[in-house]
């Protein structure tokens, strides 16, 4: 009879610390989701650049950087 009582609580054990463990990750995934999304929403919020095709090279680039001083890499 002590061995079913020691395995029970063996169980009991395992059950509460398995429980413990999905509660964290389930936190911690919760967290990355919402990391995520604010994200998401915060490159949604800026504008979009429009693109131009720089007639030389036939390559399209942001306006701001067409106009103006070449790229000093190239």
């Amino acid at each position: 009879m002590p061995q079913v009582l020691l395995l029970f609580a063996a169980g009991a054990g395992l059950l509460l610390a398995g429980r413990r463990w999905y509660l964290a990750e389930q936190r911690r995934i919760a967290a990355e989701l919402r990391a995520a999304e604010e994200a998401i929403a915060e490159r949604d919020a800026r504008p979009i650049e429009r693109l131009e095709r720089d007639p030389a090279t036939g390559i399209y680039r942001p306006r701001s950087m067409s106009r103006g001083a070449e790229n000093p890499r190239h």
